[in-house]
């Protein structure tokens, strides 16, 4: 995806869910680790630049947050459309958003235990990988839990739970099937980038 469309979408994602969103403590927590993302792409992308298809994911993930920081998480509509339809009780965008909170930090992982040579058994990588991101889910989780601590009422919306006693275990066992799901389904094109990355890098040296 080129730079200036990546960074079109982004900007107008986030300029139209910062215009009155539902509830503006949620959609500031939401936002941030899209921007902090954003600022680390840009600090690193010359020295170390990414895969096409990680830019993308992460494009993605960040879309998502900021949708669930608009509306919060509880209250995306096309999600209260899915609930009616299905009978669901609950409105289940936060899942989407814990599934790929686990599909695109394995990509990522992937990208940087195999371009830093951290793994050198091949056969251990999405073991590794797996328990990276179910990490990640806890810490997120943690975080939840501390900002619900600190703040009280006003993270409510933040956390989402919607009355499902088992809301946070629920939350990390969708990051762990995106982890497995993003590492069956894009494993090998996510490889034949990384080999193209590695030749263009050997070619400019």
């Amino acid at each position: 995806m080129k730079k200036l469309l990546w960074l079109g979408v982004f900007f107008a994602t986030l300029l139209w869910s910062g215009i009155q969103p539902k509830d503006q403590f949620t959609w500031f927590l939401e936002v941030i680790p899209a921007i902090v993302a954003l600022l680390i792409m840009a600090v690193s992308q010359s020295r170390f630049p990414l895969t096409p298809l990680l830019y993308q994911l992460i494009l993605v993930h960040c879309v998502i947050l900021m949708i669930g920081g608009h509306y919060t998480y509880a209250e995306v509509p096309a999600f209260d459309w899915l609930a009616e339809q299905f009978h669901w009780q609950r409105n289940h965008y936060d899942k989407l958003g814990h599934l790929a909170q686990g599909f695109i930090p394995a990509i990522a992982a992937r990208e940087l235990l195999i371009r830093h040579q951290v793994i050198q058994k091949p056969r251990w990588l999405a073991t590794i990988i797996v328990f990276t991101c179910l990490g990640i889910s806890a810490l997120y989780e943690l975080i939840e839990w501390w900002v619900a601590e600190l703040t009280g009422e006003s993270a409510e919306a933040f956390l989402g739970t919607q009355g499902y006693i088992w809301d946070t275990q629920s939350d990390m066992a969708m990051a762990m099937i995106g982890a497995i799901l993003a590492l069956i389904s894009l494993s090998k094109i996510h490889q034949a980038q990384l080999n193209r990355l590695e030749q263009t890098a050997n070619k400019s040296c």
